[in-house]
């Protein structure tokens, strides 16, 4: 049979894979914020080893597969006596991934604020923490919210990589449905729709966060 709706039975099951997959997402993209603001920084602003330090992470993972680096979480360093539960294996991957990708968002936002707005700000007798806080971190925040939210979609969507290291996610529990059932059209059909809106709530998100950060950075800016 391969066309028709979902009975609840199979339904539920997809819905508690995306409750592992909206897990995953998220734990991941706060360990992967975690990591990408302390690499940014150093590479935009830090002395020489943080900053080779940082170059040399990056270039990393963003250099090697995903499936590569989660298969050596999982499946490698047991050989090495370090075995990790599936889930810590997915949620490290995918954030040590993304903070990579992240780092250099903070990065370029920090870069991205004018110079002379920096002079013009150490010109009127601020100190350094304070052109940060009140000059530098308020522009590059805006600058940095929209990229970074199109960095969580593509995290969002590299969860579904996560079952190949045997996590009962949603795209797990599709393709489990789907060998069971054959029902092919409304089982991925039903997947593509949930990703979809789970991508909207982040679009939805960010657009809230931007819209937040610039109006603070107006009352900043204003005398």
């Amino acid at each position: 049979m391969l066309e028709g709706s979902i009975p609840l039975d199979q339904l539920s099951l997809l819905l508690s894979g995306t409750v592992v997959t909206v897990k995953i997402a998220v734990v991941s993209a706060l360990l992967a914020l975690l990591i990408a603001v302390p690499v940014g920084l150093s590479r935009a602003q830090g002395s020489r080893l943080p900053r080779l330090l940082a170059t040399g992470y990056i270039e990393f993972f963003r250099g090697t597969s995903l499936i590569v680096q989660l298969f050596w979480l999982y499946f490698v360093l047991p050989q090495f006596g370090v075995a990790l539960p599936a889930e810590v294996a997915a949620i490290l991957g995918l954030a040590l991934n993304y903070g990579a990708y992240g780092a250099e968002i903070v990065r370029g936002s920090l870069l991205a604020v004018p110079v002379g707005q920096v002079e013009a700000a150490q010109g009127l007798g601020l100190g350094p923490r304070q052109v940060r806080w009140l000059v530098v971190l308020p522009q590059a925040l805006v600058v940095f919210t929209r990229p970074w939210g199109n960095l969580m979609v593509q995290l969002l969507k590299a969860t579904s990589l996560v079952s190949l290291i045997t996590i009962a996610d949603l795209s797990y529990r599709a393709y489990q449905l789907n060998q069971v059932t054959m029902r092919t059209v409304p089982i991925f059909g039903a997947v593509l729709v949930i990703y979809f809106l789970l991508a909207q709530v982040i679009a939805l998100a960010t657009d809230h966060l931007e819209r937040r950060c610039s109006r603070w950075r107006g009352r900043e800016a204003a005398p």
